[in-house]
């Protein structure tokens, strides 16, 4: 048998026809744990061994230095040497310095690795905040921009359009990211978005250049062709040209990355650009067992306006295994104290830690997790994300507590507490003692980035969710030392930080969902699956934004192998309200004789479903025709999209006009007061008491606390607007 013939052996009928499949423009779609990786590489090994190509002649892209380093080693396993395989920057930068001198006719530019000292300064020179929180958000700013194909000028536009969560201004950001392509200019140095555009630029502006690299390049490979950017796309229509020897593969239901600039469009429209495109579908999953997989279909067969292109549907190839199992906690110690005594019975049984991940939807979350693993001796290592005492602002945090403990100034006035939904309310009788401990830090904590108001998202937020998690270790500590002041919190913070330095290599993997994109392990806990969190608070009514949250969802199921587990905590603190809502993606998939299965806002101690969880069933169904509810503007509006609306208009523009104003005091956006979907739902149902507020999806006992009284005296028509 020759080599040719011996790459097709062990594949699956559609993994086969991708691999044979003629020269010319062939897309592979392909959904997790379906081979993809084996399918592409054994591609591009049958085009060489069949001599369709020299192994000098094909460049395969793809997205992470490890995935192009695997690429490589199974391309050499295959006899296919030579083979280049690189991510696009790597590629994009090793063809610029060899095009540099005849295109610029100068020396090549040093490349900056670390942008954020000439971001720091061009956002000086532009009067934006340079704390290194908002620095770090300009930078994904100038990236998402450069990504997209938007330049300064044009960027407030854009941001307007795309309703984009700006760091700043609009304006002022466009004015940072200006002033900081000045200073790169100035300085003769490029960055990473620089090494594409640049290279784009010139293939596309000089013809012998274009020439020369086509005739060395004739086949190409891109693989998580679903995240490529515009961008990305670019230097690939730049590198093909006229040709159409181009493979693709990617799944759009992965498609995760959306706020760095990735759009799965160019993957789903492939064929409309090449009708003679040979498509392939891969849906034998041999990752993870048919209960996985059941539970995975479900995820993403919930996901509205899917097109077509996205539509595969997993078939799981391996032997049965257990069922994914749910549970519901009390508060996220205890949920945190549940996954990590399930990890060790895991490991007692034979798992290997290492083959055991925790994934949550932000880094904050890790710390409660960092805490349980380390009281049962569980080694773990933080992916993606700073253990938690290592983050910059904890670390400042910690050092700013220490210095106001060792301080004589008189006990801080007291400060609100953040206003969150998910954050738990006061006790009606607050022990004294913890008040003034809760205050103090909340005090120390606030110049250093603890709003009242969660920020939108990015570096900001992840900081704000670090101080709060501060505070709620502050509002833990009281509970078990009732007398405890700032110094023996400092204190606290200390033997914690300390206790928590577990061995790196061999241990359970902590991360996000993002940074376990690509990743798989045996045993999968997925955690604090509740409203505000997954999907995410600021994805808001945005369909778009609330559908790639999902998609998070989907890549975390997928990751598990055999054991998958998921579960949420009704309040974020022990002894809190357990107010809180299970994400609406759980829906569906908890089984129905499932003690979880019950809505989230309540059963009684004795198990049996309380008042509340009956009205939340209740308001599960339309008003209208009684009708089950079908996705989140549905059920926040208590009736089906066909149904007849009865909103009072004048109602609505009463509290559109105080959602104003008091947007204005706060100095926040309107829709931190409410959303327009809020607002209308108030306006339809037109509740006349607390009761009746609360049982409209989004308002909780915060927002009910802050605005409360005022909507209802608008519904009633008793509200009076303070006197300026």
């Amino acid at each position: 048998m020759d080599a040719a013939n011996e790459l097709l052996e062990g594949l699956d009928p559609e993994q086969r026809a991708a691999v044979v499949a003629p020269r010319g423009p062939v897309c592979v779609l392909a959904g997790a744990g379906t081979g993809k990786t084996r399918t592409i590489t054994r591609r591009i090994a049958h085009l060489v061994h069949r001599g369709h190509v020299a192994p000098g002649q094909v460049l395969a892209v793809t997205f992470t230095a490890r995935a192009a380093g695997e690429m490589r080693t199974r391309l050499r396993a295959l006899g296919a040497h030579g083979v280049q395989a690189k991510t696009f920057h790597a590629a994009a930068l090793r063809q610029l310095r060899y095009f540099w001198p005849r295109v610029v006719d100068d020396e090549p530019w040093q490349l900056v690795e670390h942008k954020l000292r000439l971001v720091g300064q061009a956002a000086h020179r532009a009067g934006a905040p340079t704390e290194r929180e908002s620095l770090r958000d300009f930078a994904s700013e100038i990236e998402w921009s450069k990504a997209s194909l938007v330049t300064p000028e044009d960027y407030p536009a854009v941001a307007a359009r795309v309703h984009r969560d700006t760091p700043g201004p609009a304006e002022q950001v466009a004015l940072v990211y200006a002033t900081y392509e000045q200073l790169k200019m100035r300085a003769r140095v490029l960055d990473f978005d620089d090494l594409l555009l640049h290279t784009a630029a010139a293939l596309e502006e000089h013809a012998d250049v274009a020439g020369e690299f086509r005739d060395r390049y004739r086949c190409f490979v891109v693989d998580e062709y679903q995240d490529v950017t515009p961008l990305q796309q670019r230097v690939l229509d730049a590198w093909l040209g006229n040709r159409d020897d181009l493979t693709v593969v990617g799944d759009a239901n992965q498609t995760i990355y959306s706020f760095a600039g990735a759009t799965p469009r160019w993957l789903l429209d492939f064929g409309r650009r090449f009708p003679e495109a040979t498509t392939v579908r891969l849906e034998r999953d041999y990752r993870s067992t048919p209960q996985v997989v059941s539970l995975a279909n479900r995820v993403i067969g919930a996901a509205r306006g899917r097109p077509a292109g996205s539509r595969l549907r997993l078939v799981g190839q391996r032997p049965p295994g257990p069922e994914p199992e749910f549970a519901e906690h009390d508060d996220e110690p205890a949920e945190a104290a549940a996954v990590a005594l399930r990890i060790r019975k895991l490991i007692d049984e034979g798992v290997p830690a290492s083959e055991v991940a925790v994934l949550f939807r932000v880094n904050a979350q890790s710390e409660v997790y960092e805490q349980a693993l380390a009281e049962l001796d569980i080694p773990y290592q933080v992916r993606g994300g700073e253990r938690f005492f290592a983050r910059p602002e904890v670390r400042q945090a910690m050092q700013a507590l220490r210095v106001a403990a060792s301080s004589s100034v008189p006990s801080l006035a007291p400060v609100s507490a953040p206003s969150d939904e998910d954050a738990p309310a006061p006790s009606s009788e607050p022990s004294p003692v913890g008040e003034t401990l809760d205050a103090q830090v909340r005090a120390v904590l606030v110049p250093l980035g603890l709003t009242e108001q969660p920020p939108a998202g990015g570096a900001t937020r992840e900081r704000w969710e670090s101080l709060r998690a501060l505070v709620e270790l502050a509002e833990e500590l009281v509970t078990v030392v009732p007398d405890a002041d700032l110094a023996r919190f400092a204190q606290e913070l200390d033997v914690r930080a300390e206790a928590q330095h577990p061995p790196t290599v061999e241990g359970v993997t902590l991360a996000s969902l993002h940074a376990a994109k690509g990743l798989e392990w045996d045993a999968v806990f997925l955690v604090g699956l509740v409203e505000g969190t997954l999907p995410i608070q600021h994805a808001g009514d945005d369909e778009e934004a609330v559908e790639e949250e999902r998609r998070l969802l989907y890549v975390g199921v997928t990751r598990a192998r055999e054991h998958l587990s998921l579960s949420w905590a009704l309040s974020r603190s022990p002894g809190g309200r357990r107010h809180r809502r299970r994400s609406r993606f759980l829906y569906g998939l908890v089984p129905e004789n499932h003690p979880a299965a019950l809505p989230v806002r309540g059963r009684g101690r004795d198990g049996a479903p309380s008042r509340n969880s009956l009205r939340d069933e209740t308001r599960r169904r339309c008003r209208t025709c009684g009708g089950a509810l079908v996705g989140t503007m549905a059920v926040k509006l208590g009736r089906c999209a066909d149904c007849p609306s009865n909103v009072d208009e004048e109602l609505l523009a009463r509290l559109r006009a105080w959602r104003t104003d008091r947007a204005k005091q706060l100095k926040v956006p309107a829709y931190v007061v409410f959303t327009d979907a809020t607002l209308t739902a108030i306006a339809e149902q037109r509740p006349a008491d607390e009761a009746g507020l609360v049982a409209i999806p989004g308002i909780g006992a915060a927002k009910l606390d802050r605005y409360g009284a005022d909507v209802i005296a608008l519904v009633t028509g008793a509200f009076s607007p303070d006197p300026e």
